[in-house]
């Protein structure tokens, strides 16, 4: 196993158990709002907690609904309703080997494609199923080498 490969299993070990909140929804209210509310905390409460005035804690929670509250007012937030603040990016594929396997993928194509279609022109095209296994052959080596074209 190379060194990329390692790592890449290192972290999708780490990202595993993230894997199920992938499509939690958010609450339209956001989640200070809807903690707060549930926990029955009051605006003032919230911002005593935070030293910072009741308009300044409802502006907080919309700053959260509107995406534009920083990481660090979001821990502090969660920290004043006595939670615990979780941050993390999880592959839209489901598992980073996922991902991988998908833009190699593409690349190989695009590269054995290319190749393909000059031979064509000169008259020496190959099969489907040679194509195919360039593909594959290519993809495998793609992943293997964690090429740099791959995000591109």
């Amino acid at each position: 196993m190379s060194t990329n490969n390692l790592k890449i299993a290192q972290l999708e070990a780490k990202l595993k158990p993230f894997n199920s909140l992938q499509h939690l929804p958010k609450p339209e209210i956001g989640w200070l709002k809807t903690i707060r509310i549930s926990l029955g905390i009051s605006l003032t409460q919230l911002g005593e907690k935070l030293g910072i005035t009741k308009q300044s804690a409802l502006d907080l929670e919309k700053r959260e609904v509107d995406e534009s509250i920083s990481l660090k007012r979001l821990r502090e937030a969660a920290h004043a309703l006595d939670m615990e603040f979780v941050y993390g990016l999880v592959p839209k594929d489901g598992s980073l080997d996922k991902l991988i396997d998908r833009k190699a993928q593409a690349l190989a194509k695009k590269i054995v494609m290319r190749t393909a279609r000059n031979m064509e022109l000169e008259d020496q095209g190959n099969s489907k199923v040679s194509i195919q296994k360039a593909i594959e052959d290519r993809k495998q080596r793609l992943k293997f080498e964690l090429n740099k074209k791959l995000w591109d």
